[in-house]
């Protein structure tokens, strides 16, 4: 038999919560002393600990635990939880990465100021363009915000287009607008250069407008979108020096995108007017 304190060392775990476990009859003592209250563990119950931490590393509630470990939940009901969490765990995963891409462009930003070039800035006429294009609401301007977004919109869109026979004679376009409802949400369209008229494409829900010309600067990015921070800083600073003013969101044309997204190459077109 082992005290509570060596119970515990070998379990990995401390007194505390084993009392709590007591207390709530997930693993009770093997003996407790009336006289004392000290309570005593077996070497068999160490089995029933193990099981204990490893759901619980799992994220199931200590109820879930108790019902599991006490046979209130058959295997196929197990197996679903299991399953269940999983998938929980894997998007938070990927939640996670996504994060550190986030903070790994903001750290990089903060390393490049001053020091990124502006040479490659031009402004130019960026001339009409016809877009077919699918449109979504993001919550903000952030990557966060925006990828979760425009991926599903473009996964959509080249599929639709090739249910009605249009073909993209040009390159991705996406754009932004502030949306009418305000709060820093963000309107976002999805969209590709086509040459098919004006108006919806069937009940694609696609809209193919025509977008006007306009004086842009411009800059090359490239890398995965997740880290364009420090280009869009640097166009901004040269939009600052330069005497212009910005007069909306910058476009983004898709150069290049192959399946490695480290590898793809984005103009962005912010429109700027004389300050």
């Amino acid at each position: 038999m082992f005290t509570i304190g060596d119970f515990a060392r070998y379990g990995r775990v401390s007194a505390r919560m084993l009392r709590h476990y007591d207390a709530i009859g997930l693993l009770r003592p093997d003996r407790t002393d009336p006289a004392t209250g000290y309570r005593f563990y077996g070497a068999a119950q160490l089995t029933r600990l193990n099981r204990i931490i490893a759901l619980k590393d799992l994220g199931f509630t200590l109820q879930q635990v108790q019902a599991v470990l006490d046979e209130q939940v058959g295997p196929e009901e197990l197996h679903g939880m299991l399953r269940l969490r999983r998938a929980e765990l894997e998007e938070a995963m990927a939640a996670a990465a996504a994060r550190l891409a986030r903070v790994e462009a903001r750290l990089r930003s903060i390393e490049s100021e001053g020091r990124m070039s502006a040479d490659d800035v031009v402004v130019k006429s960026v001339a009409a363009v016809r877009v077919a294009e699918l449109t979504g609401t993001a919550a903000g301007y952030g990557p966060e915000d925006i990828t979760p977004v425009i991926g599903p919109l473009y996964d959509r869109l080249f599929p639709l287009l090739g249910t009605v026979g249009v073909s993209p004679s040009g390159p991705g376009i996406a754009r932004y607008e502030d949306a009418p409802e305000g709060g820093g949400a963000v309107v976002v369209h999805a969209g590709v250069t086509v040459s098919a008229p004006v108006g919806p494409l069937g009940d694609t829900g696609i809209t193919v407008v025509e977008l006007p010309p306009f004086e842009a600067a411009t800059i090359v990015h490239r890398g995965s979108m997740d880290g364009v921070l420090p280009t869009t800083q640097t166009l901004a600073r040269w939009i600052d020096a330069n005497g212009y003013r910005s007069a909306g969101y910058a476009r983004e044309i898709n150069l290049e995108c192959p399946e490695d997204q480290d590898k793809w190459v984005t103009e962005l077109q912010e429109p700027v007017t004389k300050a």
